[in-house]
């Protein structure tokens, strides 16, 4: 740390470095999706709060529901044939565009009945010949389903009864077959759709077996479309046979327009302005009853509660796809231009707020932050765009953790750096209320006002001639050490020490608001160490005839240049400037005055307390056209009064 600018820039590289490594770190989570877990439980969050999202336009369900089976319970489902051939005819009398049949077939009645080995079948031969000749009309779509193989094995298919396979146009299983097989999460919810589920077929099945899914054929075939193309574009999307994508869902389950199927049975069937409404749109007939196992978690099965939500049927899934597909409300990502640029600005607005705030108001700042991405990710949600909330919050934390891990550790070694330079001028317990103001002083250099304190010791060339080299030595120290202790009480930096004399400054680096008062307290105690210290000479040195042991001290209050200076291999910290130069020429002074203490005036204006001095002299110090106004220091006579007693 030499100086504001250097910690400036260094802040703004650390800055910069951990704005790089929280969006890398975003960026490879991003690509190799730890965090999908997290994502999804954000975007079903977004689904519920939601609620319903747009009114489905080109799909309807016909429910196989409670009250069609109790309208017909004395039938057994696989004798309800005849009754879908009905249903079927009235949809297409209605002018719907497309029917699909949500129930696997395997087994005709005539079959059944062999099953059961009972006689007298003859009377079945044309049980369901109306719903074959309905298949025959290309307009539905039955279901079929992919068995996945284990553990490496082919998979197996799972088709209708091959007597409906016969009906089925030019046997065209491609057109007319789908998959009902639906694609989950790891958490078990519905959430993406395939167009053609990849199988892994024996090749004697995989020759003309069905290829898409249902959903998919749907839409392709509702569009007009070649089912035997490599990718279709339906409503301004291009989707490939191998892609996977998200479904949209219009709303929580009951939003897919539905009527019963018992209403398709009635008599004026074709006036009923439900039915009537249904002309042009995809049919998907299905169940929706009690006890049926064709239910399955989607966005929607969670609540805010936290209780379980209700669950989607099949087929409203397999209409939901459908929909997705032909109204173009396609559920995606947002661009990586969108993502790079939200993530770059509020990872870097958040760095550098949190330059100036303390680690407990950066959490909030990452709290704000926070919530800023979801409320962003959900109103990107409302345009079918998903933002990656998760992964940015991650990158957040990231920056702060960072950011105030690299400021403790950065302060860290200020602090040891700031130990290492003060301590040999300062006492402890004043470089610690230095790093505990949390001011860290300026070492390139910085302007302040100070008061200097210069004091050397009198006859100090007689009495060094009169003493060997290890005696000075030896009374220097002691002497030094009496009134370093005196100085260092007070809070003065020792500057430096030149030969006899030895430089004070305070107010630097600790901006003490007394450091008048405080120097002048050295003074007077330095004083009366002097006195002390003659009686020590004159005991130690009895025999060697020395003058009396004096010492001079000069005060000066003033503006000072603070700061490291020196060379790259050797620095001090002190101050420079008038003001040393003044207090220097005071010490001086003390000789002509006969005294020992000599201060400005000014000195004494900042002391904040009363101070007893002698007469007032003007003098004149080299390089200042203006006479000085000079006092001696005698005592002070209160800590609490704001004047000098001139």
């Amino acid at each position: 740390m030499m100086s504001a600018r250097y910690q400036t820039v260094s802040g703004l590289k650390w800055l910069l470095a951990a704005l790089v490594l929280s969006l890398l770190l975003v960026e490879g989570v991003y690509r190799i999706s730890p965090l999908e877990t997290a994502e999804h439980l954000y975007s079903d969050l977004w689904h519920r709060l939601n609620g319903v999202r747009y009114a489905p336009q080109h799909v309807a369900l016909v429910a196989v529901d409670d009250q069609s089976l109790a309208q017909f319970s004395e039938d057994p489902l696989v004798f309800w044939t005849p009754l879908f051939a009905r249903a079927c005819e009235t949809l297409q009398q209605a002018g719907v565009s497309l029917i699909g049949v949500d129930f696997l077939f395997t087994i005709t009645p005539e079959k059944w009945i062999a099953k059961l080995q009972l006689k007298d079948t003859e009377g079945l031969k044309n049980y369901d010949q109306a719903f074959r000749k309905m298949l025959g009309t290309g307009k539905i779509v039955l279901v079929g389903s992919l068995v996945r193989g284990h553990e490496g094995d082919a998979d197996t298919l799972l088709l209708p009864h091959q007597d409906y396979l016969l009906s089925v146009p030019d046997f065209d299983l491609v057109s007319h077959i789908g998959y009902a097989n639906l694609k989950s999460d790891e958490d078990g919810r519905i959430r993406r759709y395939e167009m053609a589920p990849g199988a892994n077929l024996a090749p004697e099945l995989a020759e003309g077996a069905p290829r898409l899914a249902l959903g998919a054929l749907l839409a392709i075939r509702a569009s007009g479309k070649r089912v035997d193309a490599g990718a279709w574009e339906i409503a301004g999307h291009m989707m490939a046979a191998h892609q996977s994508a998200r479904i949209s869902y219009a709303g929580p389950p009951g939003t897919i327009p539905k009527i019963s199927f018992s209403r398709l049975l009635g008599e004026n069937a074709l006036q009923d302005p439900e039915v009537q409404g249904l002309r042009g749109k995809v049919v998907i007939i299905g169940g929706d009853f009690i006890g049926m196992n064709d239910v399955h978690d989607t966005p929607y099965s969670g609540s805010l509660s936290g209780a379980e939500g209700v669950l989607m049927t099949g087929p409203e899934i397999q209409a939901s796809i459908v929909e997705t597909l032909l109204s173009g409300k396609v559920t995606a990502p947002v661009s990586d231009g969108v993502r790079w640029g939200v993530c770059l600005m509020l990872t870097a607005l958040t760095l550098l707020l949190y330059r100036n705030l303390s680690p407990w108001s950066g959490l909030g700042i990452l709290a704000i932050a926070g919530a800023a991405t979801l409320v962003l990710a959900w109103a990107l949600f409302q345009g079918f765009r998903l933002f990656p909330a998760a992964h940015l919050q991650l990158g957040l934390l990231m920056a702060y953790t960072l950011s105030y891990g690299g400021r403790l550790t950065r302060e860290e070694r200020e602090k040891r750096f700031i130990r290492s330079v003060f301590r040999r001028y300062v006492a402890d317990n004043v470089v610690d209320a230095l790093l505990l103001s949390g001011k860290m002083p300026d070492l390139g250099g910085e302007k302040a006002t100070v008061t200097v304190l210069f004091s050397d010791i009198r006859n100090f060339t007689t009495i060094s001639e009169k003493l060997d080299a290890h005696e000075v030595v030896e009374f220097l120290n002691r002497y030094f050490e009496r009134v370093c202790t005196i100085i260092l009480a007070e809070g003065g930096t020792i500057d430096k020490f030149i030969g006899d004399a030895v430089m004070v400054q305070f107010g630097a680096p600790v901006p003490y608001p007394d450091h008048a008062a405080r120097a002048l307290r050295a003074a007077l105690a330095m004083r009366e160490a002097a006195a002390d210290f003659r009686q020590w000479m004159s005991e130690r040195f009895a025999d060697r005839d020395l003058p009396l042991f004096d010492i001079g001290i000069g005060i000066h209050t003033g503006d000072a240049i603070a700061g490291n200076i020196g060379s790259s291999k050797r620095m001090e910290y002190t101050v420079i400037g008038d003001t040393v130069n003044l207090a220097s020429r005071l010490e001086g002074s003390c000789k002509t005055l006969g005294c020992v203490i000599a201060a400005s005036s000014e000195t004494l204006k900042a002391a904040g307390v009363v101070v007893e001095t002698g007469p007032g002299n003007m003098i004149y110090v080299k390089g200042r056209e203006a006479p000085v106004e000079v006092f001696e220091v005698m005592d002070l006579k209160s800590k609490e009064a704001t004047c000098f007693d001139g």
